[in-house]
């Protein structure tokens, strides 16, 4: 990875992460291993600078053919999927030795990566899209429809 110096996450940032309850990605424990917050259950402000920083800050780096915006912190790595601000949901997080440049450049990739990859992309851009649904229904059972989903992971 070309990455440029680092950048210091803010004291505000820092524990801001440090009070999130991350959830694992169960769906991707054998190839991508990864956590992630939900914005819905985080404080908005702190995860809105969190994104903020990460997009103003991060470097480019690839996960297969697609470039994401990454920041490192404290051996992980923190990114979005690239979506306006006002409508990224999710903000992910893995191991250092667990980045797509990294795992290519070591030879550690999954195996079958193509078709895990399709895969992958499917599964998280289905579940994206129920998560959007259910945040946009105006009533409560939205949100109850929102923390079925969360159940599942991303």
């Amino acid at each position: 990875m070309n990455e440029p110096p680092p950048q210091l996450l803010p004291k505000h940032l820092q524990d801001f992460i440090a009070s999130c309850t991350w959830t694992f990605a169960k769906t991707y424990a054998d190839t991508w291993p990864h956590e992630y917050i939900v914005r819905e259950k985080v404080d908005e402000a702190s995860f809105v600078d969190l994104v903020s920083h990460i997009r103003a800050n991060g470097y480019e780096a690839r996960f297969y053919e697609k470039s994401i915006t990454y920041f490192d912190h404290d051996g992980m790595v923190y990114w979005t999927m690239g979506s306006p601000i006002e409508k990224t949901t999710i903000v992910n997080r893995c191991k250092n030795d667990q980045t797509y440049e990294y795992r290519l450049q070591h030879g550690t990739m999954p195996e079958n990566t193509t078709e895990l990859k399709k895969k992958d992309e499917a599964e998280a851009q289905i579940r994206v899209d129920e998560i959007h649904k259910a945040i946009s229904q105006p009533s409560h059972r939205g949100a109850e429809k929102v923390e079925g989903l969360m159940d599942g992971d991303i």
